[in-house]
């Protein structure tokens, strides 16, 4: 059934020519859950509805037996226009709620949005949506759908292009690109580049996202982390005024990635001038020990533990991606698009996921280990993250199934925690999902649909094992300026 015939459908005035095309037991099947995406533009017909006859209605996803709707509607029409999401109910259940029909027959049960504006953006789950108006002129409305089709595939949609097959998922925005600040320390004298994602501590959290302008989000779990196994970052809490995160000297720090004991995690040791004392800078480890030593200054080691990941370091920084390398970037090969030493922000490839409910999230990823998978990566091997498995979250990812962007060439991974939960950390813990049959593989869109397919044998869920070693990575989760840079 073509796209003039749908729209002709809307147009006829009596229910029962509106419903026979759309609530047809004629339908192909199709599996549980695929992929809708398209862009159309509409024109608004007579609303078919009983009591409707001098309103229009412009039908986005039409309704059909044994099928759910879910996803993001963009719209701009040529008037204000109200938003129409309809659930197909029994008959007995409409007891004074607002309802649609064509016959008294087949109800819906109407969400109706008084936006009072000509565009808009809006997720919704129903058994239909549409774009309504009561006046009783024509309108015209541009819409982008971005969603999900689950249950049985209507018929009208059975050869549109617009459904991507289960087997083979390419989600809009899967790799972007995103600029996070440099912040410049040091290390045995010379000069180190790391950026900040993450904190225990919530003031400190909020103070330097201030400052730096890119939020630094909340991970309580770092704080489980043994601080005998993490770097140590000095931070100046008076003395000479400059870009520290308190307003002072630049921090230094005590590993780099070059050194087997670095980890991105780092110890909040804080540095204090004592009275009387006259401050200088200070851009090593041993100076700062020294001076500790000898009455210069104090030292206060917090229970704050940060994420700072480190770009540039003395001999070495991450591998930046050749922007002509591949119009979509991809776990292999490096992480980085470009470091500005200079303006002080580095562009990391941030890869699209879902959280434990579902919900889009965007990570980067820093370091890793073993050094198999890190070189895959293009990123350096740190063995001592390891050593953190107390202050993980775990992320999945699928070792077969639906091809797609994640990390193994499947569909992308789901991670246990997201951002505000107590649990949440940047450092992942890697658990590969395999499906006992890859042909029967379904997108899985959070941690309960992993549990419920792992109940039924479908899947088996196992940590990610390189001789015997875990693979962990830093993948902090962060968010996406709307403009997506």
């Amino acid at each position: 059934m073509n796209r003039l015939l749908v729209a002709g459908i809307i147009a006829v005035v009596v229910g029962v020519i509106f419903s026979i095309p759309l609530l047809s037991d004629n339908l192909a099947s199709a599996g549980t859950v695929k992929k809708i995406q398209f862009t159309q533009t509409l024109t608004s017909s007579q609303d078919p509805g009983l009591g409707h006859s001098d309103e229009q209605l412009a039908m986005i996803l039409l309704p059909n037996n044994g099928t759910l709707y879910d996803g993001t509607l963009t719209y701009t029409a040529s008037e204000p226009v109200q938003i129409v999401i309809f659930h197909q109910i029994d008959k007995s259940n409409s007891k004074g709620q607002p309802v649609w029909t064509v016959d008294n027959n087949t109800i819906y049960a109407e969400t109706i949005i008084n936006s009072d504006s000509n565009g808009g953006t809006l997720d919704f789950a129903g058994s239909a949506i549409g774009l309504h108006s009561t006046n009783s002129s024509q309108f015209t409305a541009t819409i982008s759908v971005d969603g999900w089709i689950r249950g049985i595939t209507p018929e009208f949609l059975q050869n549109n292009t617009r459904i991507i097959s289960e087997n083979n998922l390419k989600l809009s925005r899967a790799e972007i690109p995103v600029n996070i600040p440099l912040h410049k320390g040091f290390y045995n004298g010379k000069p180190v580049y790391y950026i900040i994602t993450d904190s225990s501590n919530s003031m400190e959290a909020s103070q330097i996202s201030a400052k730096q302008n890119w939020k630094v989000q909340q991970s309580p779990l770092l704080a489980y982390a043994p601080q005998k196994l993490l770097t140590k970052m000095y931070v100046f809490t008076n003395g000479i005024s400059g870009n520290g995160t308190q307003g002072y000297q630049d921090e230094v720090f005590s590993d780099t990635p070059s050194d087997d004991s670095y980890t991105p995690l780092s110890l909040v040791v804080q540095v204090t001038w004592n009275p009387g004392r006259t401050p200088q800078v200070l851009n090593s480890t041993k100076d700062i020990l020294d001076a500790n030593t000898t009455g210069t200054l104090t030292l206060t080691t917090t229970d704050n533990v940060v994420n700072t990941p480190q770009i540039v370091w003395p001999g070495g920084q991450m591998t930046a991606r050749n922007n002509t390398e591949s119009s979509e970037p991809s776990y292999v090969g490096g992480q980085v698009l470009n470091i500005d030493t200079a303006s002080k922000f580095v562009t990391f490839i941030a890869h699209r996921g879902w959280g434990p409910d579902g919900k889009t999230i965007y990570y980067i990823i820093t370091s890793g280990t073993p050094e198999g998978p890190a070189k895959m990566m293009g990123l350096m091997n740190t063995p001592a993250l390891s050593s953190l498995t107390y202050a993980t979250r775990d992320l999945y990812t699928f070792a077969n199934g639906i091809k797609s962007n994640g990390v193994f060439g499947f569909q992308e991974g789901i991670s246990g925690t997201q951002l505000g939960d107590t649990k949440y950390s940047p450092i992942c813990k890697i658990l590969i999902v395999t499906w006992k049959d890859p042909q029967n593989a379904t997108l899985l869109e959070n941690t309960n649909d992993i549990n419920f397919e792992e109940s039924k044998g479908t899947v088996t869920v196992q940590p990610a094992l390189v001789f015997n070693n875990n693979y962990i990575t830093d993948c902090p989760i962060i968010e996406i300026p709307k403009s997506g840079s």
